[in-house]
């Protein structure tokens, strides 16, 4: 199980620079997959002093994919590959993960998720895609979930994995249950401990998550398990930025769109674990509010659905894109 966890629209950076790899991207350590057999590789530059790492392939319709947490892009190696046959497929690590720049956290706004979320805009548009259907695992999925509030011209389909939106998550943890979410709490707490605390065995921290959500290991190689490790051993201070900011900011941003009675208004496809149940709350009714055209559908494989059941998960946005 792996609960996550009106305002000012988020403003389109005035400039964007597409830098093309002439390599694949920096590995983490040498002879470890730090690529998408098949895809194409740039930096792509998002917002003043942030450039994103981004893999591209396929043509068509194009689409979108943001990872989670611990993971980069890497894993939707599987369905990013099997979308590519017939859609322009996009799977970019999020600012602040894998190859994509780490920006200091010099307030709330950095690692807002209405930042994120602009971020994948100015991403898809500087590739020439003015819309585009998204789909996110786990932290992704919130940074897609702000996207499609903030941006519903831009979003065509919206497909969210194993997670709550932020201000429902917060809603539903109480209790002894709760513990199962402690890495939201310790993140939450203001700059300085919970960086210095992961950052003293990082492979422990992020490798607790890694092995406790993954209910087929087989699906994690050691190869990949070890690259994800590696991105973020070199980035503990901004994924600690990112869940802090789902404990503040992206909270307010939640509540102004609650009470404005804002939803999504395109079509929303949300696949996940049944581990409502175990809290005490009924997921599909969490979504129903945020997104009325939802398709919700439980899955009985781990948190790491594109890499234990990616042909589930491929079918899935299939489905969604054909709504």
């Amino acid at each position: 199980m792996a609960p996550h966890p009106t305002g000012p629209r988020a403003e389109r950076p005035a400039e964007h620079r597409t830098e093309l790899r002439t390599g694949p991207p920096t590995a983490p350590r040498a002879g470890l997959p730090a690529t998408i057999e098949g895809f194409a590789y740039q930096r792509v530059r998002v917002a003043d002093g942030v450039a994103l790492n981004v893999a591209v392939a396929g043509s068509g319709s194009p689409v979108v994919l943001l990872h989670g947490f611990p993971q980069t892009h890497l894993m939707w190696r599987h369905v990013a590959a099997e979308l590519a046959t017939d859609h322009t497929v996009i799977c970019p690590d999020l600012r602040g993960y894998g190859a994509s720049d780490k920006p200091a956290e010099a307030g709330p706004d950095t690692y807002a998720k209405r930042t994120m979320a602009a971020d994948v805009v100015a991403l898809a548009r500087a590739l020439g895609h003015e819309r585009f259907a998204l789909a996110g695992h786990d932290r992704g999925a919130l940074v897609a979930f702000r996207a499609g509030l903030d941006h519903p011209s831009a979003v065509t389909h919206l497909a969210c994995l194993d997670v709550l939106p932020t201000l429902d998550m917060w809603d539903v943890m109480h209790g002894t249950a709760a513990t199962v979410g402690f890495h939201l709490y310790l993140m939450a707490q203001p700059p300085g401990f919970p960086e210095e605390f992961i950052a003293a065995a990082p492979d422990l921290f992020f490798g607790h998550f890694l092995d406790l959500w993954n209910n087929d290991p087989r699906s994690m190689p050691a190869d990949v398990r070890a690259a994800y490790l590696a991105a973020c051993r070199a980035a503990v201070p901004s994924i600690v930025a990112d869940y802090r900011a789902s404990a503040g900011i992206d909270v307010t941003h939640d509540e102004a769109d609650r009470a404005a009675g804002n939803h999504l208004r395109m079509p929303v496809t949300v696949l996940q674990q049944d581990w409502g149940a175990a809290l005490g709350f009924d997921a599909r009714a969490r979504w129903q509010t945020w997104a009325p055209d939802l398709t919700h559908t439980t899955v009985t494989c781990g948190h790491f659905m594109a890499e234990e059941s990616p042909a589930t998960v491929a079918a899935a946005l299939r489905g969604l894109l054909a709504r």
